[in-house]
């Protein structure tokens, strides 16, 4: 079983980046399901802006997009900022977008029978609303988001500690990580058992 993580720090590498830090709890428990991660630094990538899936040259994008759809799930990470999903997060899920339209030779979208969770960190509140944002995204495109598929991690209101600054809240944030992977990976084997059918046609 394979899993995608997009990290959608607004850091580059090498810089340290609390969202990767977190993320590492889940793939850690999902590696010891026997489940092998492939994880992009959006950060780090050329990504065009844009609804397609391919915009061009030098667009990054495809690579990632392969990745997803060779893989059974998707780990979405990102900071919060002001309350909201980092502009990685907003740009990866419109680049998502195009995978409405895609099928499989069978008529299928090639996000069904694909399960997401979500990572969330941020020193500010609004975990909560982040994780619906992205959530109600990615079961707009077509992915699965099993019961309890997120962990996330921030100080509370007002200004503070980064995650990787202070020992605070990281047990029930570890504890979650590891209830999401084996959710991630028990609704990806049940579905992989007894795939979705193809929405209807409209005739």
């Amino acid at each position: 079983m394979r899993a995608t993580l997009l990290n959608c720090s607004l850091k580059p590498s090498p810089e340290p980046s609390n969202t990767q830090v977190l993320a590492d709890v889940v793939v850690s428990a999902m590696k010891g399901w026997g489940v092998e991660t492939t994880s992009y630094r959006l950060a780090d990538l050329d990504l065009a802006h844009g609804v397609e899936t391919d915009m061009g040259d030098g667009d990054d994008w495809p690579r990632v997009h392969e990745s997803i759809t060779s893989s059974e799930i998707l780990v979405f990470a990102t900071p919060t900022w002001v309350g909201h999903p980092s502009s990685y997060a907003q740009q990866a899920i419109e680049r998502l977008d195009a995978m409405i339209s895609e099928t499989d030779d069978d008529g299928k979208p090639v996000a069904y029978d694909r399960v997401a969770g979500v990572v969330v960190t941020g020193n500010e509140d609004g975990a909560h609303h982040v994780i619906s944002e992205i959530a109600g995204a990615l079961g707009d495109i077509g992915f699965t988001v099993p019961g309890q598929a997120w962990t996330y991690w921030n100080r509370g209101p007002g200004p503070g500690p980064s995650f990787t600054e202070t020992d605070e809240g990281h047990d029930w944030s570890r504890t979650t990580g590891v209830t999401m992977a084996a959710n991630l990976v028990a609704v990806a084997r049940a579905l992989g058992q007894s795939p979705m059918s193809a929405p209807p046609s409209d005739g």
